[in-house]
């Protein structure tokens, strides 16, 4: 299975949702996708929307994290939404809900960061 990515600039927020298998494989391409939309496009915040993602590794994991980085250091968040039981396990298990908070769906996760503005 491949891995397909929308991107979605609301305001000054990107919203990336990922569709299919995010692993060693998929990772790089995410990983450019995802930072020249948030360089180019002046985004501030990021909502990753997991619905569609069936599965990710340790390699999805570190370019979630180091995207997360990049948007702190600009003064940024990220948050997550919809993950599978699979995929939120994996992130429950590396600790990433820890500096990242998790929402159940993609308009609650647009909410709570409208409302840190």
């Amino acid at each position: 299975m491949s891995l397909h990515v929308d991107l979605e600039h609301q305001r000054h927020i990107l919203i990336v949702r990922l569709q299919g298998e995010l692993d060693h494989h998929t990772a790089d391409s995410v990983r450019i996708r995802m930072e020249e939309a948030i360089l180019r496009g002046g985004s501030t915040h990021v909502i990753l929307s997991l619905k569609d993602l069936v599965f990710m590794d340790s390699s999805g994991l570190g370019v979630i994290l180091g995207r997360y980085k990049l948007l702190k250091s600009r003064g940024g968040k990220m948050v997550i939404c919809d993950a599978s039981p699979g995929v939120y396990r994996l992130f429950e298990l590396s600790g990433l809900f820890k500096i990242m908070p998790i929402h159940d769906t993609e308009s609650d996760a647009l909410s709570s960061l409208e409302v840190a503005l």
